[in-house]
């Protein structure tokens, strides 16, 4: 299993459309191939900061294929005026905790 870690740095004046915004786009993440969950979480300490954390079946399921899709054009078009700058992505190998 791969994580998705995206770190969305939102406009201040913007953070109650962001929350908004994400919730009429996330359908679009939830049909992609290979999504196994998700959470959106806000920063305590950078409240126009916000993390997604999305749970991929592969890293394949992620990148390429739902980043290359429409689904993640018209996604990433909902929110793009809302942010403050690019998104920073980073994924995570998960193993197994014994």
């Amino acid at each position: 299993m791969i994580h998705e870690i995206a770190v969305l740095p939102v406009r201040p004046e913007c953070v109650d459309d962001f929350r908004a915004a994400f919730d009429r786009v996330a359908p679009l993440l939830r049909r992609a191939d290979g999504y196994q969950g998700h959470v959106l979480g806000q920063v305590v300490e950078s409240p126009q900061v916000f993390t997604l954390i999305v749970r991929w079946r592969s890293l394949h399921d992620h990148t390429p294929m739902f980043e290359a899709s429409e689904d993640h054009r018209v996604f990433m078009l909902g929110l793009q005026d809302l942010l403050s700058g690019e998104p920073t992505v980073q994924h995570i190998e998960s193993t197994p905790v014994i």
